[in-house]
């Protein structure tokens, strides 16, 4: 006779089964975690450091891909105007772009929780007040605002980071809220209170266990747009410096060679940028369907 534990199956079981029945978000996952490792072992992987001067050579600049360099280093993407390898570039262009979007949307994702939670839990004015300031934000659009504040702050990653956590804050106090409105008329937020237990401790350790399934769906969305955001304004000249450019300057670094044709300073990074949005995004579609109860069979 099989014992319960072997009868009922695990919420992760079930989740990890569900999401593997998509061999799309599989290939998307496998993507992601491709792109990951790569943009983790740039220096070890990348032919060069492109933004090692002392390797670089202005001889080298826009040679079509498959070609060679003085020193006989095969660009087999090419190089760009500062005679830099397009696939070295482009794996540490994966780092900066991964790393900025993973800071910003996990910072904003803490910031987010804490005032949904704090609206949902207390209510009244501090819930109404709270509410209207995320809707005000949220009928801004996101690229207006985040380049107002760097066209205050000015360049540089920890500028960025800020515009991006503060663009992204909304999306999660939104989200929470309605989720832990739902939650905390339950018996088990009831049971929690009658024990006297601090605010912060039913909060955090009994309502907001049973409002993530929401969360990580917006958040690994967010990541993809956070990405694309920072692309974005990095290729308008208002996001990295050129010290540590990410994918969206180097489109921009080539984008001004498109009509002379040499189209791979900026098609090559075009295409990693695009996959990495594409396979979080299909992630993200997955993990949608998986975690909604109303799918659930």
């Amino acid at each position: 006779m099989k014992s319960v534990a072997a009868i009922v199956e695990s919420p992760f079981r079930r989740i990890a089964s569900d999401f593997a029945a998509s061999r799309l978000a599989l290939t998307g996952l496998a993507l992601f975690v491709l792109i990951l490792i790569v943009a983790l072992g740039a220096p070890l992987i990348s032919p060069q450091n492109p933004y090692n001067l002392a390797e670089l050579d202005i001889l080298d600049s826009k040679l079509a891909p498959g070609g060679k360099s003085i020193d006989g280093l095969t660009f087999w993407l090419g190089s760009d105007d500062q005679g830099r390898d397009l696939l070295s570039a482009i794996f540490y262009g994966l780092r900066i772009s991964l790393g900025v979007g993973a800071v910003s949307t996990l910072a904003a994702l803490a910031i987010g929780l804490t005032i949904g939670l704090a609206a949902a839990w207390f209510g009244g004015r501090i819930d109404a007040v709270i509410m209207r300031l995320v809707d005000i934000q949220l009928s801004f659009p996101a690229i207006l605002i985040a380049l107002i504040l760097l066209a205050a702050l000015g360049q540089g990653v920890d500028k960025i980071v800020i515009a991006l956590i503060t663009v992204q804050w909304a999306y999660y106090a939104r989200t929470v809220r309605g989720a832990a409105l739902v939650e905390r008329n339950k018996e088990y937020v009831e049971a929690a209170a009658c024990l006297a237990l601090s605010a912060p401790r039913i909060l955090f350790r009994h309502l907001l266990p049973n409002c993530l399934p929401p969360l990580i769906v917006v958040a690994t969305v967010q990541v993809a747009h956070a990405i694309a955001l920072e692309a974005t304004l990095s290729f308008l000249g208002l996001g990295m410096p050129i010290t540590s450019p990410s994918l969206g300057l180097l489109i921009a670094n080539g984008f001004t060679h498109l009509l002379s044709g040499k189209y791979w300073i900026s098609f090559f990074p075009g295409i990693a940028l695009l996959v990495t949005i594409v396979s979080i995004n299909l992630v993200g579609d997955q993990l949608r369907d998986v975690l909604n109860p109303r799918l659930q069979k």
